[in-house]
């Protein structure tokens, strides 16, 4: 835990989201953790922006990306690892249990030709393998809860928790979501806060609460002691059973049926069309959760 990589946020107002590169000081050998491919809903437009911002910081800052890294199959936003790969052919990578996310949306999306078997990744991690980046030991915990393929990366003093903590004030993370649990993400936040308490905790979302200004760093012992879900309710029946609760009052997230044929294929748009479009699949009627007053 005393290696400390330079860690670098880069927050998208649209999704709310974080994306990260982590760098080795020493060696300039970088990660980057779930980029946002942009995509405007209403006009179906997609984009680089971010993640070519993302390019053109590494590239001034003399980095060399060694990895792309995913936390899971994301609800709320495209993810940029394809468009990525392409750009610096660095190997991506997500957690082995991808492929339980890719088999319930492959029978929701009924695609019986899509491959559920992770290979779109150039490697699936298993809950605690190691890896490096740079000189610095790095290692994958399963976390579970928010959704079925959800991990943590401990690179160095930081772990990257993306939607199973928020921010304290922000709480954590729904788990209503296909295949989400919540006492599964009552266990995976329990094995995140046994990380010793200086560890630097990196959320993937950060919604703002009262309108503050976005932020997203905290440590294990900040969450102790000030995060609102985990400091009140200090049991896994009192978490479970409040979780449960403020998940029946929420929204499907908007793009979740757009953004999970394009993630759990790592990034990869739809194939063109005789006539060169590219069309997104949209099931009707599969999720509940539809905000009739918005």
């Amino acid at each position: 835990m005393s290696a400390k990589p330079e860690v670098t946020g880069f927050f998208d107002p649209r999704t709310w989201s974080i994306q990260y590169v982590v760098a080795d000081p020493e060696t300039k050998q970088c990660a980057i953790i779930d980029p946002v491919l942009d995509y405007d809903e209403k006009s179906a437009a997609t984009a680089t922006i971010h993640a070519d911002a993302i390019l053109e910081f590494i590239a001034d800052r003399g980095y060399a990306v060694e990895w792309i890294l995913d936390t899971h199959p994301h609800a709320d936003h495209f993810t940029a690892v394809a468009y990525l790969k392409d750009q610096t052919g660095a190997p991506t990578a997500i957690g082995e249990k991808v492929v339980d996310v890719q088999k319930l949306w492959k029978g929701f999306y009924n695609w019986p030709d899509f491959p559920a078997d992770g290979s779109q990744w150039d490697k699936l991690f298993a809950d605690g393998e190691t890896f490096k980046l740079g000189n610095i030991d790095a290692r994958v915990m399963f976390s579970p809860g928010h959704t079925l393929a959800s991990i943590t990366y401990v690179i160095g003093d930081a772990a990257f928790v993306h939607d199973t903590l928020f921010m304290p004030d922000g709480g954590t993370a729904r788990a209503d979501f296909p295949g989400g649990s919540a006492t599964q993400l009552w266990n995976s936040i329990q094995a995140i806060l046994a990380l010793p308490e200086e560890t630097r905790i990196f959320t993937g979302h950060d919604y703002q609460p009262g309108g503050r200004e976005p932020m997203w760093e905290s440590t294990v012992a900040e969450q102790k002691a000030k995060n609102i879900h985990m400091s009140v309710h200090k049991t896994e029946a009192a978490f479970v059973a409040a979780r449960e609760a403020r998940d029946k009052t929420l929204a499907m997230p908007k793009l979740i049926l757009h953004a999970l044929q394009v993630n759990i294929n790592a990034g990869r748009l739809p194939q063109a069309e005789d006539n060169g479009r590219r069309y997104l699949k949209i099931p009707l009627n599969l999720l509940d959760g539809a905000a009739w007053d918005d």
